[in-house]
């Protein structure tokens, strides 16, 4: 996350040195820095093998603060310096960004590989019993204003002003050195009021996820959102944006609803439907389920990776 160019010049100094002595059949690099970093030491080494992931393109695309817009030009030149040198692939979690990248010429078409997410594993989440007592609305995520967070409590506001009864659960922490980050003092200010409970950062997030109602996530962008992933194996309906990434899980009406971006009445239009409506809940979530059973699963992701390492072999050979 830093941005001092000293120590991102040591930082590069170490990929060089670690490749250098590691020698690596395969180097496989996930997020902007990785990327950059890692494909300008192989190159310089000679490692053919490369497969790039530029996931969900982070802070400097999600956000429209003054930082991100300087930082984007940058990421965008290095990218088409760096992404999908000869012999490479990238590969994108979801079909927007891949066509994106594609069309402005920073990787090319037979380059270009869609995986979606890094899977789930459906055994440790899967459905439970509906609970019964309070619908209970759970965002998983850090605590990040392009996640979302600020839209997710002004939802469970209107929602409990209209006394329409259901707590609303934010499960994460703050990244200090994120710039979206929100400061702890506020959700400790949301705690408690309009249903809402910040529970921190767990470590049991398949136990909060079986006894949970609903799955929500309105964040402003993602790659393919691993916390959407785990709610769908956990056989739940979603509430999230229209946006990239997050529409790969759901299929409108059938699993879950789809919000425009940063509409915090939409928002809670969509999860006073879901929380009045057991058997809505109860339809959706099973069709959840079917989704990351067909789609999302560790396994099937495990091997589209295992086969693009095999073919990456024989391409850099």
């Amino acid at each position: 996350r830093s941005l001092n160019p000293l120590r991102e010049i040591a930082t590069l100094l170490k990929i060089f040195k670690i490749y250098r002595q590691e020698r690596p059949d395969i180097v496989h690099q996930i997020a902007v820095k990785p990327i950059l970093y890692g494909s300008l030491a192989a190159r310089l080494l000679g490692i053919g093998a490369i497969v790039n992931a530029p996931v969900g393109m982070g802070y400097a695309f999600s956000s429209s603060d003054m930082t991100a817009r300087l930082l984007r030009p940058l990421i965008n030149f290095g990218y088409r310096a760096l992404i999908n040198p000869p012999g490479s692939f990238v590969v994108f979690e979801n079909k927007d960004d891949l066509n994106c990248f594609a069309e402005n010429g920073m990787v090319r078409r037979q380059g270009a590989v869609l995986i979606r997410g890094a899977g789930v594993d459906l055994k440790r989440f899967h459905p439970a019993p509906q609970p019964d007592g309070v619908p209970v609305v759970v965002l998983v995520s850090r605590m990040l204003r392009d996640k979302g967070v600020f839209e997710f409590a002004a939802a469970a506001e209107i929602v409990n002003r209209k006394e329409v009864i259901a707590r609303f659960l934010l499960v994460g922490d703050p990244d200090s050195e994120n710039p979206a980050s929100i400061p702890p003092e506020t959700l400790y200010g949301w705690h408690g009021r309009f249903g809402i409970e910040w529970l921190g950062r767990r470590d049991d997030v398949d136990v909060i996820l079986g006894r949970a109602h609903i799955a929500c996530l309105p964040s402003y962008r993602e790659g393919l959102p691993k916390a959407l992933l785990e709610a769908a194996a956990s056989g739940l309906p979603i509430v999230t944006t229209d946006t990239t990434g997050c529409r790969e899980v759901v299929i409108e009406g059938e699993n879950g609803f789809l919000v425009p971006v940063k509409d915090a009445k939409g928002l809670a239009t969509a999860i006073e439907k879901l929380v009045l409506d057991r058997a809505m809940r109860m339809r959706m979530g099973q069709c959840s389920r079917r989704l990351a059973e067909s789609e999302f699963s560790s396994e099937i992701v495990i091997g589209q990776t295992l086969s693009l390492y095999e073919a990456q072999t024989k391409c850099s050979s």
